[in-house]
């Protein structure tokens, strides 16, 4: 892979020996030389580059205000190119890649550009893990969209039975291998492990909070946090149930969504 590299500095004999050096390194395409500020922005938003060469010192619109016009998040990894080393600095205050102190000498280049190829390369595998992450999502959404989750639990209602919708649960209860279906102050016992269960209610709407309850989200009315790994949340109903650390993630996760 060549790096489309742009050259921005008012002085045209650095830019000759900057564009010299970078000769040597054949994984560099230098596609654009700016000759100051204002020419550099107009350069970075109409063309593609993956490295820039950036002067500090120049007339009218400096390397910052470059930075500050294309704005950080536009910009291609940046080495700022400066007579002062006083604006080293500040220079990795814009999150600069690194600096080079003129006159630029070969090594220091050299050592600037593995620096870069390095934040490229970890820049590409993040974006390759968040595509990764990304599929993964797609595919359980589409695997849960799929599913079909219990909407109804046949129960015992005194000496009848009843079909009780899963919308109108509280929250569950883990009794040994049986479940109670916790509905305002009535319980309703199901014989059915909690794990079973919770892997037959729709996770959009119920979750596993502790390792003995499941809470219908809908339900929740507060969260309160108690040290590092565990919390409580507080029902609409005033029930109050212990919270682990998963069961925080789980809901910290459905919150990003």
């Amino acid at each position: 892979m060549r790096l489309k590299t742009a050259i921005v500095d008012d002085e045209p004999l650095a830019r000759e020996l900057l564009t010299v050096l970078l000769a040597d390194h054949q994984d560099i395409q230098i596609v654009a030389q700016c000759k100051n500020g204002k020419e550099a922005i107009s350069c970075l938003k109409s063309t593609p580059a993956d490295l820039l060469f950036l002067d500090v010192e120049m007339p009218g619109t400096n390397g910052f205000d470059v930075v500050e016009k294309v704005g950080l998040q536009h910009l291609p990894p940046t080495v700022f190119v400066t007579a002062y080393r006083e604006h080293a600095l500040r220079a990795f205050d814009v999150h600069a890649v690194d600096y080079l102190t003129k006159p630029v000498n070969e090594e220091r280049l050299a050592t600037a550009l593995d620096r870069v190829r390095k934040k490229i390369t970890a820049e590409a595998a993040l974006l390759t893990q968040e595509q990764l992450t990304a599929v993964l999502n797609v595919l359980r959404d589409v695997g849960n969209e799929s599913k079909s989750y219990s909407s109804r639990f046949l129960v015992k209602d005194g000496e009848k039975e009843i079909l009780l919708p899963a919308e109108k649960i509280d929250w569950v209860e883990a009794a040994d291998y049986y479940c109670c279906l916790h509905v305002g102050a009535r319980g309703y016992m199901l014989r059915e492990s909690i794990a079973d269960l919770s892997d037959n209610l729709d996770p959009r709407h119920f979750v596993r909070i502790h390792r003995s309850s499941i809470v219908n989200l809908d339900r929740i009315r507060e969260i309160y946090r108690e040290g590092q790994t565990e919390g409580s949340v507080v029902l609409t109903t005033g029930q109050q149930l212990r919270m682990s650390r998963s069961g925080r993630q789980k809901l910290i996760e459905l919150g990003k969504t």
